[in-house]
């Protein structure tokens, strides 16, 4: 068996873009008619050099070789040039989306789900969390964080996360009424869910390292199950001394491109649970942080904002993951993400069942995949991740966050 053709497909997603603006997925088919499904799944701003990239990559690296035969194709991909030893964002998602697809035909060709060929389940489904600020967003009061918080619990999550100050372009300090304003948003949350619901703070890396230990040292009372990217993550002493000064766990992982950047995440004490981004390490690359994390007592929760194909691909890898903690969802990966697919993924009371067909046990509908026109990228200087361009009317801004 070999590699015949690979083909990308730029997927505009419906307002309010759940999950970002434009999907990225990687068709790859083998001399035999078997065919794998991957996806670019850090695509918001790329997509035209993700398209070239696929292009270019597939023709000197890809087609011809052995699907089976994963390890060395991703050497292939990352080590046969000096300059792509460690691979930047772009050529890691690229390279990611065809190894998701690989391992799709591999399990295919044995009949067998991919968690199977990574050793087998650990846990028979897999407990998942989503963000708040489809519901609710800075500067939005304390009171329409509880209801937020409470939308959700209702419908079965047990682990929220949200982001509680409003967004900076960091590493900058912020105002002490910005700092109050933050606890004021996480107290609310845990006063309305009490021991219901896991809280889960982020901060997208926008502050320097003493107003993060300012931040971490307010939300302490409330027993957050980890404060994500208190700083940015390529300095990894300054994140260490977060870790240092707080009880609270440190996350991170999104942004991370290759294992050793983990390994001295890790080795540092800077990172108690890691976030490894399936679509920049791929799935071998993210089951071997999750090994190095188990070495050093640290847990998993993969990061997820893309699509369900790249979804899959984290269900697989935590099935068999022993120190798996929870896995990022995109609410209950239903609406858009379910139209996509021929069968949806299912999520029920907080949890998502692991795929049981062969593969990643996903097919995306390609009628659906050709019928959605790429998006127009937000104006420069916007935050997708904050702007979910709900149809409801906005609150007013309160005049602390002016």
């Amino acid at each position: 068996m070999e590699i015949q053709s690979v083909d990308s497909f730029v997927v505009g997603t419906p307002a309010p873009y759940k999950g970002g603006r434009n999907w990225v997925f990687v068709k790859v088919e083998t001399d035999d008619g078997t065919v794998g499904w991957g996806e670019c799944n850090w695509s918001e701003y790329r997509i035209e050099t993700l398209q070239q990239a696929i292009d270019e990559l597939k023709d000197r690296f890809v087609v011809g070789f052995d699907p089976f035969e994963i390890e060395r194709l991703r050497e292939r991909i990352d080590r046969s040039s000096h300059f792509l030893h460690v691979p930047g964002p772009v050529n890691a998602q690229v390279a990611s989306a065809i190894e998701m697809a690989c391992w799709d035909i591999v399990g295919k060709a044995v009949g067998e789900p991919v968690y199977k060929l990574l050793g087998g389940k650990c846990h028979e489904e897999v407990r998942s969390y989503t963000y708040m600020h489809y519901e609710w967003e800075p500067p939005q009061p304390p009171e329409k964080a509880a209801k937020a918080a409470r939308h959700y619990v209702d419908q079965g999550f047990t682990g929220l996360k949200l982001d509680p100050l409003h967004p900076i372009n960091g590493p900058r300090s912020i105002p002490l009424e910005q700092l109050e304003y933050a606890e004021s948003i996480v107290a609310a949350v845990r006063e309305e869910v009490g021991d219901q619901c896991d809280i889960l703070v982020g901060t997208h890396g926008q502050l320097p390292t003493q107003a993060a230990i300012r931040l971490a040292r307010r939300i302490e009372p409330y027993d957050p199950l980890w404060l994500e990217e208190p700083v940015p993550p390529e300095n990894v002493g300054e994140m260490a001394k977060v870790a240092d000064s707080t009880t609270i766990p440190i996350a991170t992982g999104e942004r991370v491109t290759s294992i050793h950047q983990f390994s001295e995440l890790l080795e540092s004490g800077a990172v108690q649970i890691v976030q490894p981004n399936v679509g920049l390490l791929g799935i071998l690359g993210t089951k071997k942080v999750a090994a190095m994390a188990e070495a050093h007592y640290a847990e998993v929760a993969p990061w997820l904002y893309c699509g369900p194909v790249a979804g899959a691909a984290n269900l697989h890898v935590d099935a068999c993951t022993p120190n798996f903690l929870v896995q990022e969802s995109i609410e209950r990966m239903d609406g858009f993400h379910a139209d996509v697919l021929e069968e949806p993924l299912d999520w029920a009371d907080g949890s998502l069942a692991i795929p049981s067909g062969p593969g990643l046990g996903v097919t995306p509908d390609e009628s659906v995949l050709r019928s959605r026109p790429e998006n127009e990228l937000p104006a420069p200087g916007d935050r997708p991740h904050y702007s979910f361009e709900r149809n409801e009317e906005k609150l007013e801004t309160p005049e602390a966050m002016d």
